[in-house]
C-alpha cells in the first residue's frame, strides 16, 4: 500500500473538487466579460 495512503488530508471527490474550480472559473471570467461589455455600451 503507498504510504501516502494511509493518511489522506482531504477525503472529498476530486470530481466535486474539479467541478467548482471550473465553475468559479467560469463565472469569474463571465463577470470580467460582462463589466467590459457595460463599460463599452455607456462608453459608446
Amino acid at each position: 500500500m503507498n504510504e501516502f495512503e494511509k493518511e489522506v488530508q482531504s477525503k472529498n471527490n476530486d470530481v466535486i473538487d474539479s467541478g467548482n474550480g471550473f465553475i468559479f472559473s467560469f463565472l469569474f471570467f463571465t463577470i470580467i466579460f460582462a463589466i467590459g461589455v457595460i463599460i463599452d455600451v455607456v462608453a459608446g
